[in-house]
C-alpha cells in the first residue's frame, strides 16, 4: 500500500502507545519513540530499538542520552495491503520494540507471537 502521510502514521504510533498498559509505560525509562521513513542500512526493517535495555543498565548508566525506538513508516506500508493491516502492523512493531527496551530477546518475542 502507498505510504500513509506522516501525520496520519504518527497518530497510529501514538494510538499504539496508548494501548500499552499504563503499568508498563510507567516503567519505561529514558526512551523516545520516533517515526522515520526507512532505516538507511536495512530499508525493509519495520522498527528498531537502539539503546540499553533496562536489564542491561547498571550503576554507570546515569546521564546517557535517551534510548530510541524507531518505527519505519514506508517499510510498514510496503508490506501492508490495507489501512487495517497498517494499524495492526504498527501496533505489533511498537510492542515488539518496547519489549526490547525491557530486555526481551527476538526469539522470545517470536515465541509469544510478536515477531
Amino acid at each position: 500500500m502507498k505510504a500513509l502521510p506522516l501525520p496520519v502514521f504518527e497518530a497510529l504510533v501514538a494510538d499504539a502507545l496508548d494501548e500499552v498498559p499504563p503499568e508498563l509505560m510507567k516503567l519505561m525509562d529514558n526512551v523516545v519513540v520516533l517515526v522515520e521513513d526507512r532505516n538507511p542500512e536495512e530499508p525493509e526493517l519495520l522498527g528498531i530499538y537502539e539503546g540499553y535495555a533496562l536489564t542491561e543498565r547498571g550503576w554507570e548508566y546515569g546521564g546517557a542520552l535517551p534510548d530510541r525506538i524507531m518505527i519505519y513508516r514506508e517499510a510498514i506500508c510496503d508490506i501492508c495491503e490495507t489501512a487495517e493491516e497498517i494499524v495492526e502492523e504498527v501496533a505489533i512493531t511498537v510492542v515488539h520494540e518496547i519489549a526490547h527496551h525491557f530486555g526481551i530477546e527476538e526469539e522470545r518475542l517470536h515465541e509469544l507471537g510478536w515477531g
